[in-house]
C-alpha cells in the first residue's frame, strides 16, 4: 500500500514522500481500512513540523482523523463493508490502516465519506467548548472569532442545533452573508466597532461563552464582549499573539480563561461521552444539517499540490486526501 512517510521533522513539502509500505497482519481485536478521505488539517502540519503537542516515533503516517470502510476484521464489532471515523490518530494519509476495534466509531451508512471524515475534529471541538464549559440555556449568546474557520463554521452550525446564538467575529465583509446562510445569527468584523456593536446585540443578555483561535487584540474583544462570569476559551492561535488579559477584567467581571485541546479530551472522556457526541455529530451531517465546505481532494502522490493549495488566497475550504473515493 501507498503512504505518506516522513523520517524527519520538517517543512512537510521537504520530509515528506510518497512510499509503499507492507500492509501487516491483523491481530486479534484489530480491523483493516481502506481509506476513504483524510483532510489536511494544521494539527498535521504542524505534526510533520515538530512543534505539535506531541512527538511521534518516526517515521511516521500523518493523519489525525479520516473516514474508512472495513475490508478485513478479527472484531465481532465490525464487519466488511461498515464505515467508520477513526478516534485515534492513527496515520491516516494512507490508503490503508490497522487499528484496533476500540478506537473506531460506527458510521451511518449513508453519511457522506468526505464530511465523515471532518467530523473527528472540528465538529467534535466545536460541540465539546458549546457544552463543556458552561450549561448555556436555550437562546444565549456565544461570541467567536475566526469564524469562518473549520471550527467557527462547526459553532455556527452546532450552536443552531443546540438552540444558541451566535455572535461572529472575521476578517472581511465578504463573508458576511455565507456566514448567515449556515446559521450565523450576526457577523461582525473583527475590529474595534466590534466591541460596541456586540454589546448592543447582547443587550442585557451578555454572552456568557466566548471561543478564540486568534489570540491578541481578537482575543482581548472577546473578553470585553462577554459578561460578568464568563468563560473564555482558547483553543488555537492564528494570529501567534498571546494572551492579553487586562487586570481589572479578572477582578472586576470575574472572567474564567481557559483552554482547550480535543486531544486531551478524547484521551480522557468515558468512552459512553464520546460515542454519544459522535452520534449527535453524524446525525447532524448525515442530515444535512452540519457540513464543512470542502475546496479540492488529491490522491496520496499529489501531496504537494494539495500543500500548495493550502496556502492558495482562493482556497474555499478543506483539502482533503482522497485515495479511497
Amino acid at each position: 500500500m501507498k503512504a505518506l512517510v516522513f523520517d524527519a521533522f520538517g517543512d512537510p513539502k521537504t520530509v515528506i514522500a510518497c512510499k509503499e509500505q507492507p500492509s501487516p497482519p491483523l491481530d486479534a481485536d484489530q480491523v483493516r481500512l481502506k481509506v476513504l478521505a483524510s483532510p489536511v488539517n494544521p494539527a498535521d502540519l504542524n505534526l510533520v513540523e515538530g512543534t505539535y503537542g506531541v512527538k511521534p516515533p518516526l517515521p511516521a503516517v500523518p493523519g489525525i482523523e479520516g473516514c474508512g470502510e472495513v475490508i478485513e476484521s478479527r472484531s465481532p464489532a465490525f464487519e466488511t463493508g461498515d464505515r467508520v471515523m477513526l478516534l485515534h490518530r492513527s496515520g491516516m494519509w494512507a490508503e490503508e490502516v490497522v487499528v484496533s476495534a476500540s478506537s473506531l466509531f460506527k458510521l451511518p451508512p449513508q453519511i457522506d465519506p468526505l464530511q465523515a471524515a471532518m467530523l473527528k475534529v472540528n465538529p467534535a471541538t466545536a460541540l465539546r467548548m458549546l457544552t463543556g464549559f458552561r450549561t448555556l440555556p436555550k437562546g444565549s449568546w456565544v461570541v467567536q472569532n475566526a469564524s469562518n474557520s473549520g471550527v467557527g463554521r462547526s459553532v455556527i452550525q452546532v450552536a443552531k442545533a443546540l438552540g444558541l446564538r451566535t455572535i461572529n467575529l472575521v476578517r472581511r465583509e465578504s463573508l458576511f452573508e455565507e456566514l448567515k446562510q449556515i446559521g450565523a445569527d450576526h457577523v461582525l468584523l473583527d475590529d474595534a466597532s466590534a466591541v460596541d456593536l456586540a454589546r448592543e446585540i447582547g443587550g442585557d443578555s451578555a454572552p456568557a461563552l466566548a471561543l478564540n483561535a486568534v489570540g491578541g487584540d481578537s482575543a482581548l474583544r472577546l473578553m470585553n464582549i462577554l459578561g460578568s462570569g464568563g468563560v473564555h476559551v482558547t483553543y488555537g492561535a492564528m494570529g501567534r499573539r498571546p494572551l492579553k488579559v487586562p487586570n481589572g477584567l479578572l477582578i472586576f467581571k470575574d472572567l474564567e480563561i481557559r483552554g482547550f485541546w480535543l486531544t486531551r479530551w478524547i484521551d480522557k472522556a468515558p468512552r459512553e461521552e464520546l460515542d454519544n457526541a459522535y452520534a449527535f455529530l453524524a446525525q447532524e451531517v448525515a442530515a444535512g444539517r452540519l457540513e464543512v465546505p470542502v475546496d479540492s481532494t488529491h490522491e496520496l502522490g499529489d501531496f504537494l499540490a494539495a500543500f500548495d493549495r493550502l496556502g492558495s488566497a482562493d482556497r474555499k475550504g478543506k483539502v482533503l486526501f482522497a485515495p479511497g473515493i
